[in-house]
């Protein structure tokens, strides 16, 4: 199975590229507006209220998100954090006052999202590091197919995390539908098939078809298998938000906000190809705000990136935001025309279509690769994925920025802290290494070079590594060559003048080499230069080298 990223075809913008599209948008629709719905009975809302976010979100984000590709309507997630919110605030379940609360957190999120963007809150998303990303698509991966399974199945478990789930859904292996699986097991001979003939053809469509059909024509409900069921047919009505209701719904939507943001960020970068133009953060906030405020007026539930369908978008071909435009046409036609048809399609079709345009994301590849370059990183990744599986989509994915934030603030605080010498008969400055054993140095002469920003967190480690090598190479002249120390902090230059201070005091002279404008006058303005004298100030090593040798 080819990545996501590969999945999309080369061919030039066009008639050939709509045609893509509109083949993505249909695949995707079979794949979305069913789980638009389930999502909404999960919220505890009508499953039409589902297709209204596969509908206006998804055409709003479509004009406004910077993703080729992105499908946005609701997910597994902001549908769970969703029902949750609204059972706190709406306890009894009136439908006037569900629909009032729902339309109230929506637009919450909608205003949260968009605030954020005002405030250039998107830098957050850059702390998604590709390492994470990769572990968070491999994460998605397997809940994603494990959610699947009992449907290919035809058994219900009750689902209370990933690892219990695996295990219950070995436990009830036994009570496998053997029709359902049947049917199953057609799909995914007609996707993967067709697929190795055809690359990038309709198979899904093929698919979906051949299911309805062939539970029409044989009756599969009355055999046990399960489908999707009754949709309800007719426009949203407009619904207004209930400013009584802000208070109670505030924490809860900026949970969700978060989540929505988070998950189509990572969602949109994780199907970026190569060629597409870059996801901008921002502009993701302003057009899954907007997406949001939109809907929550025609009576969507909160709405995001949703992986699963965006994968299906990818890897059938779609090449731009017209396949979400065409999925959200065939929202609309459901909602007028195609609804009892749709709603004959097999839960084990759905199913096997998911998990055949899913499990790309998992890339055992990729972490071999993050692994053979850096071990850090292949943790990180490894974190990531395991916290998906066990915390959930938000929690996991926060929890490997913490820990990627934890490893990032260990290598400031642990720069490397170098002895230079130079390479035998050449003009060479390196580091001292045992490759690199017949490199000199000179008598009494000691050049150090950190690297990094020099600041509070780890000026005592840099001055600790530096008294260490003077005490090991009882140099007269010490000489920092600050070449790799693009800034210094008040309190590293306060350290390091006391540094300078002992170490004179000592007979040990101290030579700044290489020093850049910016702490070069940073220097300045705290009495260093004065202190120390020009003649202490050297252009970069090798002058120092050269000084110290006509002494």
């Amino acid at each position: 199975m080819n990545s996501p990223q590969a999945a999309a075809p080369a061919s030039p913008p066009g008639a050939g590229g709509l045609r893509f599209d509109i083949v993505a948008g249909l695949t995707a629709a079979a794949v979305v507006l069913p789980k638009a719905m389930a999502y909404a009975s999960v919220a505890g809302l009508p499953v039409a209220v589902g297709l209204y976010t596969a509908l206006v979100p998804m055409v709003i984000y479509a004009l406004l998100g910077t993703s080729r590709v992105l499908s946005v309507s609701s997910t597994t997630t902001l549908a769970i954090l969703a029902g949750t919110q609204l059972g706190l605030a709406v306890p009894d379940g009136d439908p006037a006052r569900l629909l009032a609360a729902t339309a109230t957190l929506v637009a919450l999120v909608g205003v949260l999202l968009m605030l954020a963007a005002v405030l250039r809150l998107g830098f957050v998303a850059n702390f998604i590091s590709t390492p994470v990303l990769t572990g968070f698509k491999a994460g998605i991966g397997l809940v994603i197919v494990l959610d699947q399974v009992p449907k290919l199945l035809g058994i219900h478990i009750t689902k209370q995390g990933f690892f219990h789930d695996l295990l219950s859904v070995v436990q009830h292996v036994p009570e496998t539908s053997l029709l359902t699986l049947a049917v199953a097991a057609a799909t995914f001979a007609v996707l993967i098939g067709m697929e190795r003939l055809w690359p990038h053809s309709p198979a899904p469509l093929v698919a979906v078809g051949g299911g309805i059909a062939a539970a029409w024509f044989f009756g599969l409900q009355d055999q046990g298998v399960s489908i999707v069921g009754l949709i309800p047919q007719g426009l949203p009505a407009l619904t207004m938000p209930d400013l009584a209701l802000v208070e109670d719904l505030l924490p809860g939507a900026l949970g969700i906000a978060l989540m929505s943001f988070t998950e189509t960020i990572a969602a949109g970068r994780a199907f970026a190809a190569p060629t597409d133009p870059p996801i901008q953060a921002n502009r993701e906030l302003i057009a899954t705000g907007a997406a949001n405020l939109g809907g929550a007026l025609l009576g969507a539930m909160p709405a995001g990136g949703g992986t699963s369908q965006t994968a299906v978008v990818r890897s059938a071909g779609g090449q731009s935001q017209k396949a979400s435009l065409v999925t959200a046409g065939a929202a609309l036609a459901t909602m007028l025309l195609l609804a009892p048809l749709l709603g004959l399609m097999p839960n084990a079709t759905l199913a096997a279509v998911v998990i055949v345009y899913s499990v790309g994301l998992i890339q055992p590849a990729e972490f071999r690769a993050i692994r053979s370059v850096r071990a850090m990183e292949f943790r990180w990744a490894l974190i990531a994925c395991l916290g998906v599986l066990v915390f959930g989509t938000l929690k996991g994915i926060v929890v490997a920025i913490i820990v990627s934030m934890i490893g990032l603030a260990s290598q400031a605080a642990n720069p490397r802290v170098s002895v230079i010498g130079r390479k035998r008969g050449a003009d060479l400055l390196r580091p001292l290494s045992p490759e690199h054993p017949d490199d000199e140095t000179f008598p009494g002469l000691l050049i150090v070079r950190p690297e990094g920003r020099l600041f509070f967190v780890n000026a005592q480690n840099v001055g600790e590594q530096i008294n260490a090598l003077v005490q090991q190479y009882q140099p007269r002249v010490l000489v920092l060559d600050l070449s790799r120390v693009p800034d210094i902090e008040y309190s590293a230059l306060q350290a390091l003048m006391e540094g300078e201070k002992r170490l004179t005091e000592r007979g040990i002279v101290v030579w700044l080499a290489a020093l850049n404008p910016g702490v070069l006058e940073v220097a300045r303005h705290a009495g260093l230069e004065q202190r120390l004298g020009r003649e202490r100030l050297l252009f970069n090593a090798r002058a120092a080298i050269e000084r110290y040798q006509a002494l």
